[in-house]
């Protein structure tokens, strides 16, 4: 969930498991992102975010969040230095050509660090935003602290910065599914495994960072499937699982996977999982 429901440090070399990385990004973008539109849409309704707004969004993965906020008439700028296939996604949403939208002309797309979003004639940033989630993960506000660090003189003094985390666990429902990858992942790896989110988390990444806490809310994320097959390609799409795989196979993962899943399918087949997600707005000094 890069992030992403988690941070996903899929290896292009060594042991990590086979997969399509192209196919696993597509099912990012097709099934598992559009979980945190709430998110998005909450964070920007009440930043007022359109036009004059310059957005700088880190870990932009395949472009979603950069696409609704440019509809609203941002200009905006995604960087993203873990997933080049997720990136190559948000090019084909971002990127203006003769048939899109006039709204996303003013879009980058930056494989790379924040700093290579700087240039000499790149205005200062009116927005910041970091909408992969952390806590549930150990150390995963590791790698979110230096991006904000190098974030930060991009942008204008006082700006808003947004970071978000997952709720509580008793608020989450899809907390009980996501253990599964702790569980089947090898010892070695799974000290790196899921961890309960902490209360303040979100404020203590900015602190380090050198922001400001200035505000929070909690929204409703719901992640919906049209049925079980849906759900664990999605989930598998975050990343989360690849520990796992290694340590076994696909096959077992898919199992334990689709059997966690089971007290989420409804009548219908479709699978539905509460959850609520917590942002933080800090500012730059």
């Amino acid at each position: 969930m890069t992030p992403t429901l988690v941070r996903d440090h899929l290896s292009h070399a060594g042991s990590a498991p086979r997969v399509s990385l192209d196919s696993r990004a597509r099912d990012w973008s097709e099934i598992q992102e559009r979980m945190l539109v709430p998110l998005y849409e909450a964070v920007y309704e009440r930043l007022d975010v359109g036009p004059g707004t310059r957005l700088l969004g880190l870990g932009c993965g395949s472009g979603l969040a950069l696409l609704m906020a440019a509809s609203r008439g941002a200009a905006v700028t995604g960087v993203e230095s873990d997933h080049p296939e997720r990136l190559a996604l948000a090019r084909e949403r971002l990127l203006p050509n003769a048939w899109r939208a006039r709204a996303r002309a003013g879009s980058r797309i930056v494989e790379g660090p924040p700093r290579d979003a700087a240039g000499a004639k790149t205005p200062a940033y009116s927005l910041v935003t970091a909408f992969e989630p952390i806590g549930c993960l150990a150390g995963d506000s590791e790698g979110l602290g230096a991006q904000l660090a190098a974030a930060t003189p991009l942008a204008e003094r006082g700006t808003p910065v947004v970071l978000a985390g997952w709720g509580p666990p008793e608020r989450c429902a899809t907390s009980a599914v996501l253990r599964v990858a702790s569980r089947l992942a090898d010892p070695e790896r799974a000290a790196h495994g899921w961890r309960t989110a902490l209360r303040d988390d979100l404020e203590e990444v900015a602190q380090r960072a050198g922001l400001r806490p200035d505000g929070s809310g909690r929204v409703a994320c719901p992640f919906g499937y049209a049925d079980l097959a849906s759900a664990v390609r999605g989930l598998l799409s975050t990343g989360l699982f690849d520990a796992a795989i290694a340590a076994t196979d696909q096959e077992r993962v898919d199992k334990e996977l689709t059997e966690a899943l089971h007290p989420h399918q409804r009548r219908d087949g479709t699978v539905w999982m509460p959850n609520v997600f917590r942002y933080l707005i800090a500012r730059t000094p």
